[in-house]
């Protein structure tokens, strides 16, 4: 369609993505639609009949350098008409193709600033997923201080249909915390402070839905993700931010229209800025874009896709072998030989195919404010930590320790006697958090350091796994060789990223486990590289389950290790449930296995054996939900993964509603698999034990499946075969 504000129209489709640019007669690239579906003619001329809004909105990229107006519409700390972002003009556009798939670069300049922003959206051939980057160069004659870039910017995330973006936009994404992690939630736009209740009416506000992270525990209050839908349109857009430090998601409006931004650090929201000399640029953090269908699984499918595309090619997430760790419900970081050798034996039975001697391994006694030096403590373990590895070699496991390489106590000795730069410094300081110094991983000295350590644990004690743990918030980053303590922290992380690659290239065999108090760094700058992800610390069973069933929306299935921890206590229904929670995912096994009854033990052993049988289908397959996502006060929990004819469903009953005493839930099944198939259903865990406790019938003409459980707190494992 003809616009007389538009000179060239850039419309392209690939992957099922549908994209419109345009070039406008003041030479500015605009970007005017990103979806699932194609854009339409009246809502491409509402786009661009009001030449002010031209203007000021649909920019590419925002950048913001200190001391330039910003004379736009802009109400508070919206990231919006930056300067020179909205003065920005096209240079160039290249389209190319690689192994990957397609790659736009485009090209922008700002001759007052000197700015020259290099923008690259990498697709993902054979998913709607886009990952992109730009990066910001002072081709000017003075030094500019950059407050702000984003990595994706777009306007008009609301326009497709005519309903209000009261009735038609929603918005998923996942509060986390220590023990809450995955804990999704979907709300309208009203019910986070952003109605339009008079649509025909010029709408402003200063108010901004911001999923925001400051900070090295980049997901202690959010996952860097989200799922913006229109349920009228039935399009959806969703994202991650892969960054594992600070970050920022903001969705507001301007000019009638609603955008979403994303970027890593800010100055407003991470104390975080960047001086750029002439000749120098900088790069923002990665983030992936993607569309879908109104259809959160299927965006999650698409998303699962892209995750197993950028990460690293590994055998852990090809073999999924079983792993078990001797830390929750079990010996809580207090091991000893002694304790251990009855635990290995049992884990051995029970088929387990790693052991993890957890936290504790190097200090006698309390040793949380001491860390840092990671020698064997002679005293839990007499003969060596090396005698106990090779006893779990000899049992035909592979060996594992734990590690905190990041941090040291403040009664380590070698922190005593290493100098400040070794650690993150603010108002001249060495940074506290819970007793511990934060290591600086651009000192050549700290490299040296967990060098020596990785060297020593993989070469001297025989440990092919390693559980990396993070247990501190150093806050907003280090003032020590930067221009702001937010470029120091980001400084930081990229030389954290750059280890981890330099210890896979030496070791690539090796296992390294990422846990940050469970999943408190729950991102795909980590999870590109780490093969496995603790997902969480939490010590209740049926609590457990929610944060299960919603994982593979938080990372890959094969990534994403859960507990399962039988009780000394419990009973033969707790087993299962157990064993439930991880058996689509990867089994953590913990728990006194030595002291259970033998039925119970039986129980662990047929769920690993049942897990084997299936794992193979676990790295390839894609999430679902079918009674939709987990909540923590929900009494029924179902979780699936579904391949092209077969699916494998989780199904739990919980005791956490008393005025809920429903025991039969209903499951549809008919939208697991394309097309007309006839679908069988089984109980696949437990095959015999206790079926006496549950009920299923297969309803065939509706395709849904009825569970009826006899007890308050049960869970299975069903699979459906599609033919």
């Amino acid at each position: 369609m003809a616009s007389e504000y538009i000179n060239q129209w850039i419309r392209i489709e690939e992957d099922g993505i549908y994209l419109v640019f345009g070039v406008t007669k003041e030479n500015q690239l605009k970007l005017f639609h990103f979806s699932a579906k194609p854009l339409s003619e009246q809502e491409e001329k509402k786009l661009t009949e009001n030449e002010t809004f031209l203007r000021e909105g649909f920019q590419l990229v925002q950048v913001n350098f200190s001391g330039y107006n910003r004379p736009y519409e802009k109400h508070g700390n919206k990231h919006i008409v930056t300067a020179p972002g909205y003065m920005l003009t096209f240079v160039d556009m290249k389209d190319e193709r690689n192994e990957t798939g397609r790659v736009l670069t485009f090209i922008q300049k700002d001759e007052e600033t000197g700015a020259r922003v290099v923008t690259i959206w990498q697709f993902y051939q054979g998913t709607t997923t886009i990952r992109m980057q730009s990066e910001v160069t002072n081709e000017g004659t003075e030094v500019q201080t950059l407050e702000y870039i984003s990595s994706f910017y777009y306007l008009g995330i609301e326009k497709e249909g005519e309903m209000s973006s009261d009735d038609k936009m929603q918005l998923t994404f996942a509060h986390n915390g220590w023990q809450k992690e995955m804990n999704f939630h979907t709300y309208s736009f009203p019910a986070l402070g952003l109605p339009q209740t008079q649509p025909t009416v010029y709408q402003r506000t200063s108010k901004t839905i911001e999923l925001t992270n400051t900070g090295n525990w980049s997901t202690k209050e959010y996952l860097p993700m989200g799922y913006l839908s229109n349920e009228e349109a039935d399009t959806a857009i969703y994202w991650q931010i892969e960054h594992n430090g600070s970050w920022h998601a903001e969705i507001s409006d301007q000019n009638d229209h609603f955008y979403l931004a994303l970027s890593g650090p800010t100055e407003v929201q991470s104390h975080w800025f960047q001086n750029l000399k002439p000749g120098e640029s900088f790069t923002t953090v990665p983030v992936a874009v993607g569309v879908s269908d109104a259809d959160f699984a299927k965006a999650m499918g698409q998303l699962t896709k892209y995750r197993r595309m950028i990460r690293r090619v590994n055998k852990d997430d090809e073999n999924l072998p079983v792993i078990f760790n001797d830390y929750m419900n079990c010996l809580f970081g207090d091991p000893t030989t002694e304790k251990e050798l009855p635990l290995i034996d049992a884990a051995a039975e029970a088929g387990c195919e790693y052991y993890v001697i957890d936290a504790g391994w190097y200090a006698p006694g309390l040793w949380w404010d001491s860390v840092g030096e990671w020698q064997e403590s002679r005293e839990r373990f007499p003969g060596g930590i090396k005698e106990v590895t090779d006893y779990i070699r000899g049992k035909g496991m592979v060996p594992g320790v734990w590690l905190e390489l990041e941090v040291m106590g403040i009664n380590c000795e070698k922190a005593k006697n290493a100098p400040d730069d070794w650690f993150f410094i603010r108002h001249g300081k060495r940074v506290f958090d819970r007793s511990r110094y934060q290591l600086d991983f651009r000192n050549p000295a700290v490299i040296d350091h967990v060098n020596e350590v990785i060297d020593r644990v993989v070469n001297e004690y025989g440990v092919g796994y390693i559980k990396m743990d993070y247990n501190i918030e150093p806050g907003i980053g280090t003032e020590l060789d930067a221009d702001s303590v937010g470029a120091g922290l980001l400084a930081h992380e990229r030389a954290y990223l750059a280890w981890l690659d330099s210890v896979f290239k030496k070791y690539p065999d090796l296992v390294i486990e990422n846990c940050s108090s469970g999943g408190l760094r729950i991102d795909y700058a980590l999870l590109s590289r780490y093969s496995i992800q603790s997902t969480s610390d939490q010590e209740d069973y049926q609590n457990y389950a929610s944060i299960a069933v919603n994982a593979p929306a938080g990372l890959t299935p094969e990534q994403a290790a859960v507990w399962s921890y039988p009780q000394r206590n419990g009973d033969e229904e707790e087993t299962i449930f157990n064993m439930v929670n991880a058996m689509l995912l990867r089994i953590h096994q913990s728990g006194h296995l030595a002291e259970l009854s033998p039925e119970r033990v039986a129980l662990v052993k047929e769920g690993i054996s049942y897990y084997k049988e299936i794992r193979s289908d676990i790295k390839k397959a894609l999430p679902d939900w079918p009674i939709g996502l987990a909540d923590t006060r929900s009494t029924f929990l179902c979780s699936a993964l579904k391949t092209e004819n077969k699916a494998y469903l989780a199904v739990f009953r919980r005791d956490k509603d008393e005025e809920d005493d429903r025991t039969m839930v209903r499951i549809p099944l008919a939208h697991l698999f394309e097309g007309e198939k006839k679908l069988s259903v089984k109980l696949a865990y437990p095959q015999e034990a206790m079926k006496e406790n549950v009920e299923y019938t297969y309803e065939a003409d509706r395709k849904v499946l009825a569970v009826d459980f006899k007890k308050k707190v049960m869970a299975r494992i069903f699979e459906v075969t599609a033919e």
